[in-house]
């Protein structure tokens, strides 16, 4: 039992003594009763919930372990659907060689498709109203997935099918014991953004100058080189997202924000799978 319930049963009962206390009184004599306790004095060392615009109580978000969950279930299954259409997209592009010759003699459907997957990209990060409302949200992330479903699908096209394989099973692998270890681990992995920033930072630099270098020479070992902190450096944002879904971190995903969450999930993996497929994988001759 609360305390504000505790004062409410002992004012109550204050009530009925002064009534009983008046009707056995003289004649004449009438006992006034107690004023009932303000808002503040009943609350007076409690902890009251407190709100914040737009959100969802305190207490009742993160405190409570069904809304997690919850949340994570959701998170989960739509980047299961994800999943599961990028693997078709790629088994077609990679298995099937009419469509794999097609999509490699028309580029432009793989520029298209940038620029469909770079606006609604850029819409659900940088725009709260259409990430949040429904069926909206996800709707652009349906086209979101299809989008960079097919470009990763023709880049599949140019390698070797059992190193396409072997990747798949290598990124599968690596995610499924980064998640293992993101919901067990006490190392609090999202209080280091600074140093995911910094490596961002390096791996931009080091991306623009590998454009202006490699048309003139090709070097296997900087390519390589570059594919490897590129898988590290996403295995890293695939814990740093994994751990903002749980909530008993430093920082903490907002049940809201589920297309969100998803999204963060999904683009880890595929560029893991992009870099493991640089690394390892064989290109057609």
């Amino acid at each position: 039992m609360s305390q504000i319930e505790k004062k409410i049963i002992a004012v109550m009962n204050n009530l009925s003594l002064a009534n009983k206390a008046t009707d056995g009184s003289p004649s004449g004599q009438v006992l006034v009763s107690p004023t009932p306790p303000s808002y503040e004095e009943a609350t007076a060392g409690t902890s009251a919930p407190c709100y914040s615009d737009g959100d969802m109580l305190t207490e009742f978000t993160w405190d409570d372990r069904n809304i997690r969950r919850v949340f994570i279930r959701k998170v989960y299954a739509i980047l299961m659907i994800q999943l599961l259409v990028t693997l078709a997209i790629v088994s077609l592009f990679t298995f099937c060689d009419p469509v794999k010759d097609y999509i490699q003699t028309n580029p432009g459907w793989y520029w298209a498709s940038y620029a469909v997957f770079f606006v609604t990209y850029l819409t659900l990060s940088c725009c709260s109203a259409p990430r949040r409302q429904f069926p909206w949200n996800l709707i652009l992330l349906g086209i979101f997935t299809l989008s960079l479903s097919y470009m990763t699908g023709m880049l599949s096209s140019f390698y070797n099918t059992k190193s396409v394989v072997m990747c798949l099973g290598i990124t599968a692998a690596v995610c499924l014991l980064v998640t293992i270890f993101s919901f067990q681990t006490k190392f609090d992995v999202t209080s280091y953004q600074g140093v995911l920033f910094v490596f961002c930072m390096v791996m931009f630099i080091s991306g623009l100058v590998l454009t202006l270098v490699l048309p003139f020479q090709y070097v296997p070992w900087l390519d390589a080189t570059y594919a490897a902190l590129g898988a590290i450096l996403f295995t890293m944002f695939l814990a740093f997202d994994t751990q903002l879904l749980m909530g008993n971190k430093r920082y903490a995903m907002s049940p809201e924000e589920y297309v969100f969450a998803t999204l963060n999930l999904y683009l880890d993996i595929i560029y893991i799978f992009s870099f493991f497929l640089q690394i390892f994988g064989t290109k057609r001759e």
